[in-house]
C-alpha cells in the first residue's frame, strides 16, 4: 500500500507539478473559508493575507501550465512559496509573543479589506505584517494551528518547485 501511494506521488510531482499545486492551494483556500463560515471563525487580517498568497501560488502554477517554458511557473511557485513562508512566520512569531509585546504592536487593528479601503494595498500589507493582539490567536487547531499548516504547506511547495527546478530540463 505504502508503495503504490509513493509511486502515486512520484507520478504527480514529475507530470503534473503544477496542476498539484494549484489544485491543493486553491483547496486550502476553500477549506479556510468554508471553515470560517461554519465553525463561525473570524479571520485575523494575516489569515486573510495568508489566502491571498495561497491564491498567488495558484495563480502562479496556472501561468506555468499555460506557458510553454515551465521554469517560468516554477520560478513563480517558488517565489510565491517564499512570500508565503515569511507571511506565515511573521504570523508564527506574533503568536508566540509575551502579552506586554503584543500590546505594542497595533498593525491589525482593522480587517484587511477595510485597511486596503483606507490606506492603499501597500500601506494595507505592511501594517498587516506588522501584526496586532488578534493575529495573535490561534482559533482553531489540528494538531498544528492554521498559520503553522501554512508554513508547513508553502515549504512543500518550495522545495518541490526547488527539485523541480534542479533536475528537469528547462523545456519540460
Amino acid at each position: 500500500m505504502f508503495k503504490k501511494v509513493l509511486s502515486l506521488v512520484k507520478n504527480i510531482f514529475h507530470n503534473r507539478f503544477e496542476e498539484a499545486v494549484a489544485i491543493s492551494s486553491s483547496s486550502v483556500i476553500v477549506i479556510a473559508i468554508a471553515m470560517d463560515k461554519i465553525m463561525f471563525l473570524q479571520a485575523c487580517p494575516l489569515c486573510i493575507l495568508t489566502r491571498y498568497v495561497f491564491a498567488l501560488l495558484a495563480i502562479s502554477a496556472l501561468i506555468g501550465i499555460l506557458v510553454k517554458q515551465k521554469i517560468i511557473g516554477r520560478l513563480l511557485v517558488a517565489i510565491s512559496s517564499i512570500l508565503g513562508i515569511l507571511v506565515t512566520s511573521r504570523q508564527i512569531y506574533i503568536q508566540n509573543m509575551s502579552v506586554d509585546e503584543l500590546s505594542q504592536l497595533n498593525g491589525c487593528s482593522m480587517p484587511f479589506h477595510t485597511q486596503v479601503d483606507y490606506f492603499g494595498i501597500i500601506n494595507a500589507i505592511s501594517r498587516t505584517i506588522a501584526g496586532g493582539p488578534s493575529c495573535a490567536e490561534d482559533g482553531w487547531r489540528f494538531i498544528l494551528n492554521f498559520a503553522e499548516w501554512g508554513l508547513l504547506f508553502f515549504i512543500i511547495y518550495l522545495i518541490s518547485s526547488i527539485l523541480r527546478l534542479s533536475k528537469q530540463p528547462n523545456n519540460d
